[in-house]
């Protein structure tokens, strides 16, 4: 019986707009929750706190138990607490004494979802037998980003149409996503990476220093992507003097647009590529766009700085996955968790230190902005040091040879 790979593929993309959804649509009711349940906008700020976090704790905790518990079993239950969450997030509120709680309660939630679809998506395509899987992996975590296009652009217009006080539905109608894939996770053909289900153990992969550039590499991506995108719009708003909605569009859909335009690209020409020179020629693009971004007296140039950053992010998370994966294929899923982990890491620590950088230089955001070159450029160097060690394990090849 010929397994059909093509479904396994089809739940992961879905997988990664679920995950999409969870991390973009309660930041679209902010204000709502503000104005509704008379949340402090300071408290609001623990929704997104709490998400990363539980995403974090998820990332550790697959690297562990992930294997034990089966991919199948993991992956249903991402999909199920996603729906769990986003539906939870239409009622629970009303149902605890503190509507707070029962946000963060829903949030832990769907964020438990989003962790692990986040870690096992990646080696659950990687087991696949594709033909090119760094152009496939690629092409695979573009659909986070069409995902995070869709949530803002259907979302707005659904609130344009049925208004905000309608959310609630919306948010039941985003659950249905997840509730389908249930079906195709359940039923998909599902390998593993290693014969026995199990890869390298942690402390195994934390004695090699591809590993340890790896996570370091990770960290500079999640930094550099979500430092800028998380301030996109108060970027555009600021620079430009737009509105709040047409800063969401201009600054992180637009950003979203260009990262995915990036993962598709080198999702189909990637096999005529070379993942590391396109890596290198990414870092570059997203130094200058951070450099003028933080330095332009324009504000244009400045705004397309903002949005061609997203180009340069875009293969920076999956390209790594691809690189680490490819030269220890032993990892299995712990070094994926891992590195999703680091990630996370560099996507919580970044956007922090433009934002505090920014409040302790009077709000300058330009900045705040130019304090966050130093991700790139980490990375840019990171990506040397790997070519030369692989450089020197060709000519180390080559020599016992010869």
């Amino acid at each position: 019986m010929v397994k059909n790979y093509k479904k396994t593929l089809t739940a992961c993309y879905l997988g990664f707009i679920t995950q999409a959804i969870a991390a973009n649509f309660a930041p679209l009711l902010f204000l709502k929750f503000h104005s509704d349940y008379n949340i402090p906008l300071g408290k609001i700020a623990l929704i997104s706190t709490v998400f990363f976090l539980t995403q974090l704790i998820v990332d550790v905790l697959c690297s562990y138990f992930a294997d034990r518990i089966g991919y199948r079993r993991c992956v249903i239950a991402s999909e199920l607490c996603s729906a769990a969450g986003l539906i939870g997030l239409a009622f629970l509120p009303e149902l605890f004494p503190d509507p707070l709680t029962g946000i963060l309660v829903s949030v832990i939630i769907y964020a438990v979802g989003s962790g692990l679809i986040e870690v096992l998506g990646s080696p659950i395509v990687e087991a696949c037998p594709f033909e090119h899987k760094e152009a496939v992996m690629s092409l695979l975590h573009s659909f986070y980003c069409w995902g995070s296009v869709g949530v803002i652009l259907l979302s707005t217009l659904f609130f344009a149409i049925f208004g905000i006080d309608s959310w609630k539905w919306l948010a039941c109608l985003w659950a249905v996503l997840p509730l389908y894939n249930i079906y195709n996770f359940a039923t998909c053909p599902i390998e593993y990476l290693t014969d026995d289900g199990k890869g390298m153990k942690v402390s195994s992969l934390l004695r090699v220093p591809l590993f340890w550039i790896s996570i370091v590499l990770m960290v500079c991506a999640g930094a550099s992507e979500l430092s800028m995108a998380q301030w996109a719009s108060a970027y555009a708003e600021s620079a430009l003097g737009l509105s709040k909605a047409m800063g969401d569009l201009a600054g992180p859909c637009m950003f979203a647009i260009t990262m995915g335009i990036c993962r598709v690209i080198f999702g189909k020409f990637g096999d005529r590529m070379d993942l590391m020179k396109f890596m290198l020629g990414s870092g570059g693009l997203c130094l200058v766009c951070y450099i003028a971004a933080s330095v332009s007296d324009n504000p244009v140039v400045g705004l397309i700085g903002c949005i061609l950053c997203g180009f340069s992010v875009g293969i920076m998370w999956p390209g790594t996955i691809s690189i680490c994966s490819g030269r220890l294929p032993g990892g299995g899923t712990a070094m994926f968790a891992l590195l999703a982990m680091a990630g996370d890491l560099g996507g919580a620590f970044g956007p922090g230190l433009v934002g505090n950088i920014t409040q302790h230089a009077d709000n300058d955001l330009k900045k705040g902005m130019l304090v966050g070159c130093i991700f790139p450029l980490v990375l840019i160097l990171s990506l040397f040091l790997l070519r030369s060690m692989r450089s020197e394990k060709t000519s180390k090849d080559s020599s016992s040879g010869s």
